[in-house]
């Protein structure tokens, strides 16, 4: 971002990754179009959101060395169509921006494109124009809150759920807050959502849950949150596959053993009782 307008890159082919491309504000791409790992403690996971546009029949499929080459060679670094170029690492107050377009642009942008980039000052100007517009969805059912959790804007969750946003809504297809933060690893974002009450075990149109997306992308710091929590180990995936299935097809070592960890302490607690 840093002050100037993007032309972003374009997305890629989709078949054999897990989860669907969700709508995009105001028609533009999905979500799951992000860059990186999540700015909240946990990088180096190496899981990134995939990326495209069409809309995959059956999520977090059973893995393969072809389909998970294919992830990597699909993964975009912005979204298709988005006006600014989204930043990775940081959120804008983090950066020190007070501003991260050119003002011309910003004028242009809806409120679900502001919270995506996380410009607060425009944001709550936009929504000072009527009551009922922080929880507004565009025409794919996407909050305000939902396009902030799916690229980790930190400070513009924490806003949106301060000036009212319902950290419950779901889109169309059963997308929530909670997962499309768990899908980028955003783990400051879950533990905020959860304490709001929000269901943690939450499944979209394919049986994907929070606890799901964190394994598939490998976001370790995630994933103990997640269980830290009460996220259900034995809810399967329309493929079949549960969170530890998942974590082994995949080679997630690091996330096998805190799932292995988790069960060990549960079965420890159980023989205490």
């Amino acid at each position: 971002m840093e002050g100037e307008a993007a032309a972003p890159a374009a997305g890629g082919d989709t078949r054999g990754l897990p989860g669907k491309a969700a709508g995009g504000a105001e028609g533009k791409a999905s979500p799951q179009e992000l860059t990186g790992t999540g700015d909240t403690g946990d990088p180096g996971d190496g899981g990134a959101p995939p990326g495209g546009s069409g809309r995959v029949e059956g999520a977090l499929p059973k893995p393969s060395t072809a389909s998970t080459d294919r992830q990597r060679s699909t993964e975009v670094s912005a979204l298709d169509s988005f006006p600014l170029r989204h930043s990775n690492t940081l959120t804008n107050r983090q950066r020190g921006n007070e501003v991260s377009a050119l003002p011309a642009t910003l004028d242009t942008l809806s409120i679900h494109q502001l919270a995506a980039q996380g410009e607060l000052s425009q944001l709550k100007e936009h929504l000072r124009k009527g009551e009922n517009l922080v929880n507004k969805p565009d025409e794919r059912g996407f909050t305000p809150l939902i396009w902030a959790a799916a690229f980790g804007e930190i400070e513009t969750v924490r806003h949106l759920l301060e000036w009212g946003a319902d950290p419950h809504a779901l889109a169309k297809e059963r997308e929530s807050a909670l997962s499309l933060a768990s899908m980028g690893g955003y783990t400051d974002i879950v533990i905020m959502l959860l304490e709001r009450n929000v269901d943690i075990n939450i499944y979209d149109w394919n049986g994907g849950t929070p606890l799901l997306y964190a394994v598939r992308g490998n976001h370790v710091k995630c994933v103990e949150a997640l269980l830290a929590r009460g996220a259900d180990l034995t809810t399967e995936a329309d493929s079949g596959y549960t969170p530890m299935d998942l974590a082994v097809a995949l080679g997630h070592k690091k996330v096998q053993q805190v799932i292995e960890n988790h069960i060990l302490r549960l079965f420890q607690n159980k023989g205490l009782e």
